[in-house]
């Protein structure tokens, strides 16, 4: 007799879960408090990330003013340096981060998994310019606005990570339909590589030395077709004669008409997927009645649910 088959996970299991350390403990608390937001000790974690973050965005632009900039000559040699609390602040703003990063890969289960992640190679962005500046000078410095990208933390914060999972379906649905994508990527490619070939030897190649043509190459012609294809119109590069703007208005038309191809592949992916499956799960502190069925976490008050 053969043993039974071992019930399958849902699709729809939790990512963060999976990084989530399995013993209670210092490990797992320290997750619950730089990963989640559902209890007071998260929350005020990602608060105070937040504001660092906000604060080392604010000190990187005004480095930037040319007031805070003070420029010195030494042996004939100019010199432009920034005021010492400037400095000061940023390099507290980066050890600060570099504690956190520290801290996210000492408390996560795969290390390396989350470091290779979006969110752990955004983290490592985020520090590494100013360790790059200390080397290299200053041209490194303006990259630390990286930092930006992780005030979209700020959706723990404010409840709507359960938005998130909505993301990842969107996400799953993008991927699913890459082999249509990647066609009509390939079709617009060529489109836009004949259309400015032929732009460039209409302007250009035909009419000679005589006419003054704004398409002086085959990618100039090129980045004109990418940008009318797109119905942009920049107006830096223009067609002058009588078929070039004819191919001008038939590329445009193209344009609009291939904007909702890729739309199309992704709604029609969308609406093939399946319901997340749902359980009687109440929430005994709000009453929400339903919840998935491997959730943890009420997502309209974000209680822990009772898994018994």
């Amino acid at each position: 007799m053969s043993a039974p088959k071992a019930k399958p996970e849902p699709k729809t299991l939790n990512r963060r879960l999976v990084q989530r350390p399995e013993l209670p403990g210092v490990r797992q608390r320290m997750y619950d408090i730089i990963f989640e937001a559902d209890d007071d000790a998260g929350r005020w974690f990602d608060i105070g990330l937040l504001v660092a973050i906000v604060a080392s965005i604010v000190l990187v632009s005004i480095e930037t003013l040319p007031e805070y900039q003070i420029e010195t000559t030494i042996d004939g040699v100019s010199n432009v340096s920034l005021p010492t609390w400037l400095v000061a602040g940023e390099w507290f703003l980066t050890i600060l981060f570099t504690i956190e990063y520290v801290a996210r890969l000492a408390c996560v289960r795969h290390p390396l998994k989350y470091a290779f992640s979006f969110w752990g190679i955004v983290d490592l962005l985020s520090i590494m310019p100013s360790y790059a500046t200390a080397l290299t000078g200053e041209s490194a410095r303006s990259f630390v606005i990286l930092r930006s990208v992780r005030l979209l933390r700020v959706f723990r914060v404010l409840k709507l990570w359960r938005m998130m999972s909505q993301a990842d379906e969107l996400a799953d649905a993008v991927w699913n339909s890459r082999d249509k994508i990647v066609v009509f990527l390939a079709v617009v490619l060529v489109a836009v590589t004949i259309s400015g070939t032929l732009m460039y030897h209409i302007e250009t190649v035909m009419l000679g030395d005589s006419h003054d043509s704004d398409f002086t190459s085959i990618p100039q012609a090129m980045y004109w077709a990418i940008v009318t294809m797109t119905t942009v119109g920049y107006g830096d590069i223009v067609p002058h004669t009588t078929i070039g703007k004819v191919i001008s208005a038939g590329l445009i038309l193209l344009g609009y008409s291939l904007i909702i191809v890729p739309t199309g592949f992704v709604s029609a992916e969308l609406s093939g997927r399946a319901p997340e499956p749902r359980e009687q799960h109440p929430c005994p502190q709000c009453g929400a009645p339903t919840h998935r069925s491997d959730a943890m976490y009420c997502y309209r008050c974000g209680n822990h649910l009772d898994q018994s």
